[in-house]
Formats: structure tokens, sequence, C-alpha cells
């Protein structure tokens, strides 16, 4: 804080949070300790760079006034974060009833008789704020542990293999076994018709050549016996 005559000025540094391609504001709070109107008027030496509302004005007696200093975006940063912009506040005694709109350059001319105060602030750069540190969560007590689908893996130790191959074996063993049990009966089946075929050539042959036994017979005999031979295999 900078005590005058007139004017107690806060702060006396202009601290801008800086970042690239952003507007950037802090403000100055001026206390008329006088009972009297104070106007002052605020200088830099980059008026470009800066914006000041308001950058004149009057305090009333005993009262404060609020003055809002914002810095254009900036398209690079400036080496080691060091700034050299500096600002003037000057203060000075005015009439009564005076407004800001009547406030002109020559009301802060240096003369004699004429008390003028002067406040040199300078202007400093801070580093972005940095976003919080996430916080790790630790894990619960008696949790169960986690399972990674892609490995099989609990706790990095190996999950068991299931025996893929024993099983392979084991439905091509049934299937094989299904497979003779159809065989077994369609031969059973083909047998009973032969028998029956046979059976009906028997009584025809005997028929015919009064009880004699034809070639055919003899064949279809044999042929019931290498089926019935090949089933009790």
């Amino acid at each position: 804080m900078s005590t005058g005559e007139l004017l107690n000025v806060e702060p006396l540094e202009l601290k801008f949070q800086f970042e690239l391609k952003k507007q950037i504001s802090c403000s100055l709070q001026l206390l008329n300790k006088t009972e009297n109107h104070v106007a002052f008027k605020v200088k830099t030496t980059n008026p470009k760079k800066y914006c000041v509302r308001p950058n004149t004005g009057v305090v009333l007696p005993r009262s404060t006034c609020d003055v809002m200093v914002t810095m254009q975006a900036q398209k690079e940063a400036p080496p080691d974060m060091q700034c050299k912009d500096k600002f003037l506040l000057q203060s000075v005694i005015a009439p009564a009833g005076v407004a800001a709109k009547d406030i002109t350059p020559e009301m802060f001319s240096k003369v004699p008789g004429r008390v003028v105060e002067e406040c040199k602030l300078r202007v400093v750069y801070l580093p972005p704020r940095q976003p919080p540190s996430p916080v790790l969560e630790e894990p619960d007590e008696g949790a169960s542990p986690k399972v990674s689908f892609d490995t099989g893996n609990v706790n990095g130790s190996e999950a068991p293999r299931q025996n893929v191959d024993s099983d392979d074996k084991s439905s091509e063993a049934r299937s094989l076994i299904a497979k003779l049990v159809e065989e077994k009966n369609a031969a059973i089946q083909q047998s009973n018709k032969l028998r029956q075929e046979m059976e009906l050539l028997t009584r025809g042959s005997n028929k015919s050549q009064g009880g004699g036994v034809s070639i055919i017979v003899v064949i279809a005999i044999g042929l019931i016996g290498l089926v019935m031979g090949y089933l009790l295999k």
C-alpha cells in the first residue's frame, strides 16, 4: 500500500496471471483520506497493451474507487516472464462538485501552489494456475481381486487350463460307438429281411420241385451266414 497525503493505493504491483491469447485483469483500490474531492489519472508506458477503466476519475471525500486494468491477449510470453511495463497514478485536489468529465490534463500539471502526488506501479507476471493433481484412490480392504479377462490371470497368477484335448477325444469315441450301433441295427434288419425272403423262396421251391432244395436257397443261406458272422464279431 502506498500512503500519500491524498490517496492510499493498493496494491503497488499489478499482478497478472499470465496466459497466452487470453485477456487478463487485475484491480486497484484508491482510498481518499481527505475531506476534499481528489481527481486522479492513470498513465502507462505501454498504452496499446493495457486498458484502464476508469483511467481518470474523482474519489469523493473518505471514499474509495476501484480501477480495473486489463492486459490484452498476448501471442508470446516475455523472456523469463519478466515485464518492464510501468504505471503512474497521479492525484490532485479538485474543486468540490467536480465530475469525471470535467477532468483535464492541465489539472495534473506541476505549477507553483499545486500539489500533484505520484505513485509508481510495476507489472508482475505470474505463471498460469496449474490444475490439481489427480488423487489415486486406495483399494478397499477385503475387496475381491481384479480378474483380467484378456489374459486369464488373477493377481498375476495363471488360471488353470481345461483339458480340451481330452474332451475332444471323448466326443469322437461317443460318435464312433453311436455309428457302430446304428450299422449293427441296420445289419440285423437286413438279416431279418433276407431270412424272410429265404423262407418264401423255400416254400416256393418245395411246391415246384416236390421238396428239392434249389440253388437260390443255398445261396441265400450262405449270405445269411456271412451276415451273422459279421454281427458276431
